[in-house]
């Protein structure tokens, strides 16, 4: 209990009543009806851990694993349990008490150099070209599952390099400091440019914190601690010296998965006496787009009608309690907005969920997939990258970010992946 991870996770413990509320809009128990997948069994064996400062089984260390910590449960729950910071708590004492097998080993410590690094990330998208022609061979060998599923997501063509310029406007109504990140600008950097747009016509100046990076989300969930703290610092002190200078109305975050854990900084860094203060005030300012746009209002535009599928992301639905935000801005911005059937299930992205644990992500992507096909919609919006991509692999649909309808709608450009659609005349 003196341990400052062990006492918070003891409290949250303490509130769970195993009313077993949170097995009903689990994914994992959904699709696999074990008792030990769901939140309240996963409680379960990480309390009977803890309390004997036993060594993490094989058994205990699969059912955390399968955990997407997509926090449906956390809105579920009567009680209040924070079960991200406890099972965040139980994957740093995993991966500091376990030794997984060589080639689980290799493939995490691959993520973890890789994808929060944007140029490193990039470069090893241009390599993969070269091992995709061994797809049918890697698909016959379970334990290359993680390897096939980072091919099969990685894009044939990389777009040009996001732009990291900040931009002003005349007569500003403040500054705002939009997240550079690691994976979205690669994979999709349309959505900075189209957020960059708005946020100007909103009347706000844009800046780039110089030395700010990846969140440490990616890391934070892999159970590496240190490396997601190192993260956290390095980025409370590019925006804090951008607080300094000439302040800032808001931190907005484009990658709701981020959003999630820069709100956490406050709490990640409770207990280093230098940096507790200057995160918390950091999460205070931290915004994820479609929140600050219905806090200041969407400049004028041009009704379209466009049937949208509103796909909410876990990390901003159950993560940061953002539901309306999205869906009223569409709304206000002139487009048919619809919501699948059980939209709080999670689509199976999670990070580097999709690629470590590659059958369970599949199936619950077929079935995000098909929920939103059902509506029949000219295009999917969604407020995370990874959900996206997840999506995006498993339906005809274009799917874009919802800042990118905004920006269209209030006088940008079209979205890249709708111009077929536009020179259709679906949108006047």
């Amino acid at each position: 209990m003196a341990d400052p991870a062990m006492a918070t996770s003891e409290s949250v413990i303490r509130k769970c009543v195993h009313c077993g509320f949170c097995t009903a809009t689990c994914p994992t128990y959904t699709l696999l009806g074990d008792e030990l997948d769901s939140p309240r069994g996963r409680i379960y064996l990480i309390k009977d851990m803890l309390e004997n400062d036993r060594a993490p089984t094989e058994k205990v260390v699969r059912h955390i694993d399968r955990c997407l910590s997509c926090l449906s449960c956390m809105t579920t729950c009567p009680s209040g349990v924070n079960y991200m910071h406890l099972v965040d708590h139980a994957r740093t004492y995993v991966e500091q008490r376990y030794r997984r097998p060589l080639l689980q080993r290799i493939y995490r410590a691959l993520l973890a150099v890789i994808l929060p690094n944007a140029g490193r990330m990039r470069f090893a998208l241009r390599l993969a070209p070269l091992a995709k022609p061994l797809l049918p061979v890697f698909r016959r060998f379970e334990a290359f599952g993680p390897l096939v599923a980072m091919l099969d997501m990685a894009p044939r063509s990389l777009g040009k390099k996001a732009s990291g310029v900040s931009s002003a406007v005349s007569q500003s109504k403040g500054r705002v400091a939009i997240l550079q990140g690691c994976a979205e600008p690669v994979l999709r950097p349309e959505f900075r440019a189209a957020t960059v747009r708005l946020i100007n016509r909103c009347g706000y100046d844009v800046v780039f914190a110089p030395g700010e990076g990846c969140c440490g989300a990616l890391v934070h969930h892999m159970g590496r601690e240190e490396a997601a703290l190192e993260s956290a610092r390095r980025n409370v002190d590019a925006w804090t010296r951008e607080i300094d200078a000439g302040g800032l109305k808001a931190i907005i975050i484009t990658t709701s998965g981020c959003g999630t854990t820069i709100k956490n900084y406050g709490f990640m860094l409770r207990d280093d006496p230098e940096y507790a203060e200057k995160a918390a005030r950091v999460s205070e300012l931290a915004r994820d787009v479609s929140e600050f746009l219905d806090e200041v209002g969407l400049p004028p535009s041009i009704p379209s009608g466009m049937k949208v599928a509103y796909h909410a992301a876990c990390s901003l639905q159950h993560g940061q309690k953002v539901t309306a935000a999205p869906k009223n801005l569409l709304s206000q911005a002139g487009f048919s907005v619809l919501t699948p059937a059980d939209s709080h299930l999670c689509c199976g992205s999670a990070g580097t969920y999709n690629i470590l644990q590659p059958e369970i992500a599949g199936q619950l992507g077929d079935l995000k997939a098909a929920q939103i096909d059902k509506l029949e919609a000219q295009v999917i919006a969604a407020g995370n990258i990874g959900c996206a991509i997840q999506i995006g692999q498993r339906t005809g649909t274009p799917v874009v970010h919802t800042v990118e309808l905004l920006d269209w709608a209030t006088g940008g450009p079209v979205p890249s992946v709708l111009r077929d659609i536009e020179r259709k005349g679906t949108h006047s």
